[in-house]
């Protein structure tokens, strides 16, 4: 297994991580098990939930949330291999009905970290991450309730997620006035079909040394290939139907090129995105343990100057800002 650095810490971790979306919803507790087992035994070191996991991820339910959580405490219970993993959780979503149970708040962030600690049995987070950025929340606020759970030994690490570019360098700048480290990793969407985050939110990355996180790999399953097999439940939703039927001619020949080259348009993906300077770690959300082999095996796949190239005329960026716009 390959590891690098979490953005510019000296923290390692595996080039491949897994996420735990499924778990609790698509994927029951035995079978989440079993992906534990054969992540940490292929050498993946890194562990992606978040309080809100475990049920159907919308804004105005609750039901099912912190099951991931949950399930990931109960395998460290039962396997005694916290101390093998680099934990990494996220707070923002709601997580129940009252004003407060939500976003960013000093209040909020105590008494979700807190909760997460209990359903994760463990006494530390890793790598706690902003699910969202909350405008209506400063950034003085957070870094002062970050710094303190710091302090406690309840985190180590802060990431954020689904921020813009601007954010992340409003986040930064705030950190350093405080003297703290601020910022180590930012989880994003970002996947050959939708990589938005070049003109942008990378340059700010690579700027202020964040670590990038692509969630969505294989966008919702629209890159998984014409016949992902049985277990791709998200590529059956209607989302991923339309877009299947949008991106049609670029998908074909995305998936020519990968039968030449000899490997499942998913490994291709994935592989993709290792080969970009700014990302960190690939955050793979598999159902099944086949599903998290193959995600592994994109490590694998050495993908020439051509082969790049070629994957940068199907499926063409943004450019960088301002060049991509302006003169």
């Amino acid at each position: 297994m390959e590891h690098a650095h979490l953005g510019r810490s000296g923290l390692l971790v595996s080039r491949i991580a897994l996420g735990t979306m499924n778990f609790g919803d698509a994927t029951g507790e035995a079978e989440a098990h079993e992906i534990l087992d054969a992540a940490l035994e292929a050498g993946v070191n890194h562990i992606d939930t978040a309080d809100v996991y475990g049920g159907p991820q919308t804004p105005d339910m609750v039901q099912g949330y912190g099951t991931s959580e949950e399930i990931v405490g109960d395998w460290f219970a039962r396997t005694g291999r916290r101390d093998e993993v680099v934990l990494a959780t996220k707070v923002y979503q709601p997580m129940g009905t009252g004003p407060n149970d939500r976003h960013l708040s000093a209040y909020h962030l105590k008494r979700a970290c807190e909760a997460s600690l209990r359903r994760l049995r463990t006494d530390h987070i890793d790598l706690y991450q902003m699910h969202h950025v909350d405008r209506d929340t400063p950034f003085e606020e957070i870094w002062q309730a970050m710094d303190q759970l710091v302090t406690e030994g309840k985190i180590t690490y802060v990431g954020s997620s689904n921020f813009a570019g601007w954010d992340v360098a409003t986040a930064q700048l705030t950190a350093r006035s405080r003297n703290s480290l601020g910022l180590v990793s930012e989880q994003s969407f970002y996947n050959l079909a939708n990589r938005a985050v070049e003109q942008e939110m990378i340059p700010a990355l690579q700027h202020f040394g964040v670590g990038l996180l692509p969630w969505s790999p294989l966008f919702r399953g629209v890159l998984a290939g014409r016949d992902p097999g049985p277990d791709a439940v998200r590529r059956g939703s209607d989302g991923a139907q339309a877009e299947r039927r949008r991106l049609a001619d670029q998908l074909a020949r995305y998936e020519e090129l990968c039968h030449r080259l000899g490997y499942a348009p998913a490994q291709v993906a994935q592989a993709w995105l290792l080969h970009q300077p700014a990302v960190s770690a690939v955050i793979a959300g598999p159902r099944t343990t086949a599903q998290l082999r193959s995600s592994i095996s994109a490590l694998e796949i050495e993908l020439d100057t051509a082969t790049l190239a070629e994957l940068d005329r199907i499926w063409p960026g943004p450019g960088t800002a301002p060049q991509s716009y302006a003169w």
